[in-house]
């Protein structure tokens, strides 16, 4: 029986202590890009050709399929974006398209199916273990006619174990950093299995790699699942991390199990979120702040970095550069003189010195001088020639001194005396130039502070080019 391998491969840049010659390191590119593109999208092995021989047609084509799969600028060439997401950990199954089946569409006959723990990680304790396996095989079941019942002795349709180097399946794993997991599609025998490599750290957090995730989206595949072009889907190829607690099966991932076996057996049929459209004309953003010249654009766990030289802008997960943020940031704005961020969500702020996460927070907003009244912040920005920061809650803002650290007196104050034309129900704001900008809804109203009046109003999105 043909069987389909779920590899999660992580591709680490290679470094020198001596600086390399741009030709060498163009070599080093090129040899990735042909490795990836020959383990994910058939690009045949020739261990005599080089890349500017006679194959430069079929990896050029090769090229811009993957590039297409992605989302990315279809250029047929190695540029940086193709190269930063070539080094993202993923998943070593081919990206085929759509949301979707498993070539052949293998499935299970049966609904009611099994499962056993066979070995466990000495990395976690038993019981967490078992209840990440548990909460990712309900991940499936509550969104389909599926159930999945545990046995302790005997065969499973379902065997899961923590294995080691050469394990005798055809498919050894290689050690820390490398292949972190592989699954079998539905059928007999081996067919459904899941192995976890024993190499790496196991976790039931944001450290290492976490099971439930790596779990969870191996038992797509093993019934019957492969990869979705969506970067939001949980059988998306790269890995990202989200909170446990916070997680929802995206309705990507829930019409494709359906697709398989059906609807789910509950009176109410179960939705999940949707990965935000980038030119989608009802876009709103939850935060807007800049970084070191960037725009960031924060909605729900994703965020979009848009850079003034560039005209693409590019979709992230929170969690893939800031691992112990939250999803769902309410407000942001950039600190200039300090180089640092600041990120609000509810009562609690982080901060961001550079990309990096200072180690002592999150804080509570009523450090800054809010009353206990206040229990989150709307939108925020920071005025670099006043070294002031405007807090909006609701229909009044207050002022904070940046120098001083600490509240101005008078506060807070009705908006609307402030910023004519803006009232409430500000979603984000930041200053860029001469302008703020207030989100509200799908709309931007650009200030001038000079004449304190709104100039224009535009779509939210219009900084993507839409």
């Amino acid at each position: 029986m043909k069987t389909l391998l779920l590899l999660l491969v992580l591709y680490v840049a290679s470094s020198s202590a001596a600086p390399a010659s741009s030709e060498t390191e163009d070599d080093k590119n090129i040899q990735l890009v042909k490795t990836y593109l020959q383990n994910f999208y058939e690009l045949e092995t020739d261990k005599q050709s080089r890349f500017k021989s006679k194959n430069i047609k079929p990896l050029t084509e090769k090229l811009k399929e993957m590039q297409a799969f992605f989302g990315l600028k279809v250029t047929g060439k190695p540029d940086v974006d193709t190269l930063k997401l070539i080094k993202k950990p993923r998943c070593g199954v081919p990206d085929i398209g759509q949301y979707v089946l498993t070539d052949g569409n293998p499935k299970w006959e049966r609904k009611n199916l099994t499962y056993r723990i066979v070995k466990y990680t000495p990395d976690m304790n038993p019981a967490d273990v078992d209840e990440a396996i548990q909460k990712a095989f309900k991940v499936w079941s509550d969104v389909s006619p599926l159930t999945f019942k545990r046995i302790y002795n005997g065969n499973a349709d379902i065997m899961m174990s923590f294995e080691i180097g050469d394990h005798r399946d055809n498919s050894p794993f290689d050690g820390p950093d490398g292949l972190l997991a592989h699954a079998f599609q539905p059928g007999n025998g081996i067919g459904g299995d899941v192995h976890f490599d024993e190499a790496e750290y196991w976790t039931k957090g944001s450290n290492g790699y976490n099971l439930f995730f790596v779990a969870a989206h191996e038992l797509g595949h093993s019934l019957g699942l492969s990869h979705s072009t969506d970067p939001g889907a949980l059988m998306y190829p790269t890995y990202s991390y989200t909170e446990p607690n916070e997680f929802r099966l995206p309705q990507d991932d829930i019409n494709g199990i359906q697709k398989i076996y059906g609807q789910s057996d509950n009176p109410v049929q179960p939705t999940g979120p949707t990965t935000p459209g980038t030119c989608d004309p009802k876009l709103t953003f939850d935060a807007v702040a800049t970084m070191r010249g960037e725009q960031l654009f924060f909605k729900g766990r994703y965020f979009w970095r848009k850079h003034p030289q560039m005209t693409e802008v590019e979709l992230n997960f929170i969690s893939l550069f800031w691992p112990n943020l939250p999803s769902g940031i309410q407000a942001a704005y950039e600190n200039v003189e300090r180089d640092q961020v600041f990120l609000f969500k509810e009562n609690k702020y982080w901060v961001l010195s550079g990309y990096d996460l200072v180690y002592n927070h999150p804080k509570s907003i009523y450090d800054l001088g809010f009353p206990k009244t206040v229990k989150r912040i709307n939108a925020a920005f920071s005025d670099e020639n006043s070294g002031k920061t405007y807090f909006f809650v609701g229909d009044k803002y207050w002022r904070y001194n940046e120098n001083r650290q600490s509240m101005d007196q008078g506060y807070p104050k009705k908006i609307i005396n402030e910023f004519r034309g803006i009232s409430k129900n500000i979603d984000a704001a930041f200053q860029y130039g001469r302008y703020i900008y207030f989100f509200i809804g799908t709309r931007q109203f650009q200030f001038d502070p000079n004449v304190k009046k709104v100039v224009s109003v535009m779509k939210s999105n219009s900084w993507f080019n839409c």
